[in-house]
């Protein structure tokens, strides 16, 4: 198995850049690797003899730029480059990278783009601190109305490295070529949309110096958590893998409990029960076979239905409904220290007073599964929370807060653990975009965690299981179908 996949910021990124320099690598030794992994990228999009354009920026995506263009030639490419700015104002190992270019250098504003097989975007990097406009935000507009395939050097110049958003206007990429590692950019929406594919290319960064300068972001894939991942043996039986409870809504809010019920069985609890109000009882009886169903009149009823210790799973939330009760039931799950999923109703009636919340999760494993209108009203009223721009501080924030992994959901969810680890998804599909979804990803959490698998790997391996098996059913999608593909998930993961 791989090692989990490094994500790392900019910032990051720059002083593993530096440690590299400090351990023996010169500078310009790291550019001159980052251009050719710049060449090697193009050749691959464009026949020998084509024309490539090349447009560099002031800084050292403009090095980068330089070091390629100059390789392009002597692979036998027609290669047209231009700068933004001042030749003559280039400092550091971009002044050295273009000292090593021996054609003509033309301006940005005026690079012919429309005679291009090729543009390759070295404008800027993850360095960029302000938004595109002026002559930046022309060139840009002009490459984006090519119509031409654009590779992105490090990352699409205009995308924030950290956040992933927009600054003014930014490259649309067909492809990106990165170094050493991902940036959140990479992962997040719209910068996900606007890198297209993303190679990562080794310039000699060593995974201890990333580790040392990261270690704490990562792509949500199996390598993250496939060893905790519950697999049987031969002596296995249903009363080791755990019992999952799903407590479920009123007489005409009863699916989206058996919803996560289905989906908590299929990732492996041996035993799942869903707890019906007992007006409930009847519709719920009517659809359950294997899950087990037992009446449970309000907080009072999951007390006592909790005395039994073998239930150590717990899912709270799906149609619940908004209100005191649904605090109560929530107050009672802490104090017996279940593991615990937290959704919909659950987060919703604790609108304005998340202070309730503040760290009592912290002596049980939880999970909490906002999308991004649940999170905004549950931490209405913290703008330290809410305020930053970068998805995955907010999603931090919130699990230091509260001491739960926190979930937030979307195209790129981002999932954060309280010791600050965190992973963005990537794997997702829209079609996942229809009723009981969320419901579906519930169940799948809380099973894993009745099996015993930490609150952050199983919060990570249900987020992309369920993405997974969203994306093999494609079109006409519906909630239903979501557990029945899981068994398929699985079977490979676990072969």
């Amino acid at each position: 198995m791989p090692a989990p996949e490094l994500v790392l910021t900019p910032s990051e990124m720059k002083q593993a850049d530096l440690d590299a320099i400090a351990k023996g690598i010169p500078g310009i030794e790291l550019m001159r690797r980052a251009g050719r992994a710049v060449a090697d990228s193009a050749e691959k999009l464009v026949s020998k003899g084509g024309r490539i354009v090349i447009v560099a920026g002031p800084g050292q995506n403009g090095g980068d730029g330089f070091i390629a263009a100059a390789l392009l030639v002597e692979r036998g490419y027609r290669v047209s480059l231009s700068l933004l700015g001042d030749l003559n104002r280039l400092t550091g190992d971009a002044a050295d990278a273009a000292r090593g270019w021996k054609g003509e250098v033309g301006a940005a504003e005026t690079a012919p783009f429309h005679e291009a097989d090729l543009i390759v975007d070295a404008l800027f990097g993850t360095g960029l601190s302000r938004d595109l406009d002026g002559a930046a935000g022309h060139v840009v507009d002009r490459m984006n109305g090519s119509g031409k395939p654009i590779l992105a050097v490090d990352l699409p110049s205009g995308i924030d490295g950290d956040t992933g958003g927009v600054r003014g206007i930014a490259v649309k990429a067909a492809r990106t070529v990165t170094f050493a590692a991902r940036k959140p950019c990479h992962l997040l929406m719209p910068g996900r949309a606007l890198s297209g594919p993303v190679a990562v290319a080794d310039i000699g960064i060593g995974r201890e110096i990333l580790e040392a300068k990261g270690g704490e972001l990562f792509a949500n894939n199996p390598a993250l958590w496939l060893h905790a991942l519950p697999k049987p043996g031969l002596s296995s039986h249903k009363y080791e893998r755990g019992h999952t409870l799903v407590v479920s809504g009123g007489a005409t809010r009863t699916g989206a409990a058996r919803l996560a019920a289905r989906a908590a069985l299929r990732i492996g609890s041996g035993l799942v029960t869903v707890a019906s109000p007992p007006e409930a009882i009847g519709v719920n009886a009517a659809h359950l076979t294997a899950i087990m169903l037992k009446g449970c009149d309000g907080p009072e009823g999951l007390h006592n239905i909790l005395q039994d210790p073998r239930l150590n799973a717990l899912v709270l939330g799906p149609a619940l409904g908004v209100h005191a009760g649904t605090r109560a039931m929530v107050a009672v799950a802490v104090q017996t220290r279940r593991s615990l999923v937290l959704d919909a109703d659950a987060l919703t009636s604790f609108e304005g007073l998340v202070s309730e919340l503040h760290g009592v999760f912290r002596h049980a494993p939880t999970v909490l599964t906002p999308h991004g209108g649940e999170f905004s009203r549950l931490f209405k009223g913290h703008p330290d929370i809410l305020d930053p721009e970068s998805k995955i501080e907010r999603a931090r924030r919130a699990a230091a807060y509260t001491g739960a992994v926190v979930l937030l959901k979307g195209s790129d969810t981002v999932i954060a653990a309280p010791d600050g680890r965190a992973a963005i998804n990537e794997n997702g599909t829209p079609y996942l975009a229809t009723a009981g979804s969320g419901d579906t990803l519930c169940g799948l959490i809380a099973g894993l965690m009745a099996q015993n698998v930490p609150a952050f790997e199983a919060a990570c391996a249900g987020a992309w299981i369920h993405a997974e098996a969203g994306a093999s059913f494609g079109p006409g999608l519906i909630s239903e179908d979501l557990a029945d593909l899981v068994p398929s998930v699985l079977r490979t993961l676990l072969k």
